[in-house]
C-alpha cells in the first residue's frame, strides 16, 4: 500500500505530456538535458521560429532576431557596440527599392596593452529565406523557410561563445567582436557595412571566424581557412590536445558566407561549418535536424580556437598559403593534408609532437632577441623527403632575423621521420609549423602556446 502511494506521488511531479511529446521523447529528454545544450536549444528554438517568418533580410523577423541577439548579449554582460536593435543599414535592390537590415555587435576587451587593441572578429548569419508562397492543389500555401540549422544554430553558438569569452575575458589577450551579420543572403552587404562604413578600426582585425550552419555534426565538421598555413597551424596544434571534436580542414569552400567579405580586405579567416545537408534551404529546416549534443561539442572547440587565436604572438599573415608554400618548393612535394598517410615524427602524425619533443626541447632564444625584447610566431615551412630527412627549410612568415635563425636551425637539425605515403608510394610532403617566442618577465623563455 505504501509503496502505491509514492507511485502515485511520483506521477503528481512527471510533467503532463502530449501523446506527440510522449512518442518523440522530447520532453523527457528536455529533462535531463546540461545547461549547455538547454541554452542551445532555447536559442535555436527562438531564432527559428515561426513568428519570425524565416528572417528574410529586411523584414520584422530579421529585426526580432537581431533584438533576441542583443537581449542574450546583455544578459551574459557582454559590452554592446550597437543599439539593442541592431545597427541599420541600407541595402539597395536591383528593383531601385531599398531594405533596411541591420547588424548587431558585442564586444570583449582584451587585457594585453599591446594588443587589445587589436581584434577577433566572431560572425554568424543572421538572415535566411524567409517565406515562400505556393500554389498547392489551387489554392495558395505559404511555407517558411524556418532556418533552423540555417543560421540559428550560428546564432547560438554565437551567442553561447560570447557568454564563455565574456566569463573568461581574462585569459584573451586580444579583443574580440561577436557580430551577427544581416543581410548576409544580398552579396554579405552586413559584413560589407561592417568591415567598409561602421567599424573604423577594420585594420586593426587581425583575424575572423565565421560560424555557419553548425547544427549538423552528424555530417561531419569542417573547417575552410583558404589554405591559410598559420591557421591551420593553430588548427593542427589544437588536434594535439584533449578536445570533444576535431574539425576536418578542407580545401575546398562548404558554403559561401559572410568570411568572403573578410577575404576581400585580406583578413585571414576561418569558416566552421557542419556542411550541406538534405534539408537545407527548405521549410523542413526546423529543430528536428539539429544535433544538439554535437553542438555542445563544437562549442567546447570553438571556445578553444578563439583563444588559441586570440592569444597568438603577431598578427597573421594573409598570403602565406600552403598551396603557395609548396610552389616555391618547386611543386613537386604534396601537401600534409593531401597525403593518404600524414608523416610521422616518434610514431606520432601530430605536428605538435614534433614541436613538444623536438622543437622546444632545443630551442634558444637568442641574447640580441631578449635584449631586445623582441618576441613572436615564427612560421616555418619545410619538405620530408622520401627518405624521411627534412629539407628546404624556410621562413615563410617572419619576426626577426635573430628568431628566424634559431627556428630554421631547430628545424634543420631534425632526426628523421617516417614519411607521408600517397595511393601506398612514399612522397615528399610539404608542412608548415609555427614556433612561438615568449618572453616572460624572469628572464628568456622560448614557449609554443601548447597547454601542458
Amino acid at each position: 500500500m505504501a509503496g502505491r502511494m509514492i507511485f502515485a506521488a511520483f506521477m503528481l511531479l512527471l510533467p503532463v505530456l502530449s501523446s506527440a511529446q510522449f512518442r518523440s521523447g522530447s520532453a523527457y529528454d528536455d529533462l535531463y538535458d546540461g545547461e549547455t545544450v538547454s541554452s542551445l536549444k532555447s536559442h535555436v528554438r527562438e531564432l527559428s521560429a515561426a513568428h519570425l517568418e524565416g528572417r528574410k533580410a529586411g523584414s520584422e523577423g530579421e529585426k526580432a532576431a537581431a533584438e533576441y541577439v542583443a537581449s542574450m548579449f546583455a544578459k551574459y554582460g557582454v559590452d554592446m557596440i550597437t543599439p539593442a536593435s541592431g545597427e541599420v543599414f541600407g541595402v539597395k535592390k536591383e528593383n531601385g527599392d531599398t531594405l533596411a537590415s541591420r547588424n548587431v555587435i558585442g564586444f570583449v576587451q582584451g587585457y594585453d596593452k599591446d594588443l587589445r587593441d587589436h581584434y577577433i572578429v566572431v560572425g554568424a548569419r543572421l538572415d535566411n529565406l524567409g517565406t515562400m508562397t505556393m500554389t498547392v492543389d489551387g489554392k495558395p500555401v505559404e511555407r517558411v523557410y524556418y532556418g533552423a540549422n540555417g543560421n540559428a544554430s550560428g546564432l547560438s553558438m554565437l551567442v553561447e561563445l560570447a557568454r564563455m569569452v565574456q566569463t573568461n575575458s581574462m585569459l584573451f589577450r586580444r579583443s574580440v567582436l561577436f557580430v551577427a551579420f544581416g543581410a548576409s543572403s544580398e552579396t554579405y552587404a552586413g559584413s560589407w557595412y561592417f568591415l567598409n562604413r561602421s567599424f573604423s578600426d577594420a585594420e586593426k582585425i587581425d583575424a575572423m571566424i565565421n560560424l555557419d550552419m553548425l547544427g549538423t555534426g552528424y555530417n561531419g565538421f569542417y573547417a575552410y581557412t583558404a589554405s591559410n598555413a598559420e591557421l591551420n597551424a593553430i588548427i593542427r596544434m589544437l588536434s594535439g590536445e584533449l578536445q570533444p571534436v576535431l574539425p576536418e580542414i578542407v580545401a575546398a569552400e562548404v558554403y559561401p558566407s559572410d568570411h568572403r567579405a573578410f577575404y576581400d580586405r585580406e583578413i585571414p579567416s576561418v569558416h566552421f561549418t557542419t556542411g550541406r545537408y538534405t534539408e537545407h534551404n527548405t521549410d523542413r529546416d526546423t529543430q528536428s535536424v539539429i544535433d544538439y549534443e554535437m553542438m555542445e561539442k563544437e562549442l567546447e572547440y570553438l571556445y578553444n580556437f578563439t583563444v588559441a587565436l586570440a592569444n597568438t604572438g603577431s598578427a597573421l599573415a594573409f598570403r602565406n598559403s600552403e598551396a603557395s608554400s609548396r610552389e616555391a618548393f618547386h611543386g613537386d612535394a604534396y601537401g600534409f593534408n593531401e597525403v593518404d598517410q600524414r608523416p610521422m615524427f616518434l610514431n606520432s602524425a601530430d605536428p605538435s609532437q614534433f614541436l613538444e619533443k623536438w622543437v622546444y626541447q632545443y630551442l634558444k632564444y637568442p641574447e640580441k632577441a631578449v635584449i631586445e625584447g623582441v618576441q613572436g610566431r615564427v612560421m616555418v615551412a619545410f619538405v620530408i623527403e622520401k627518405d624521411g630527412k627534412v629539407s628546404d627549410v624556410r621562413v615563410v612568415k617572419s619576426v626577426s632575423p635573430e628568431l628566424d635563425a634559431e627556428a630554421v636551425k631547430v628545424v634543420s637539425a631534425s632526426p628523421k621521420w617516417k614519411p607521408g605515403r600517397l595511393a601506398g608510394e612514399k612522397v615528399r610532403t610539404s608542412m608548415t609549423i609555427p614556433v612561438e617566442f615568449r618572453l616572460e618577465k624572469k628572464g628568456a623563455k622560448s614557449g609554443f602556446g601548447i597547454k601542458k
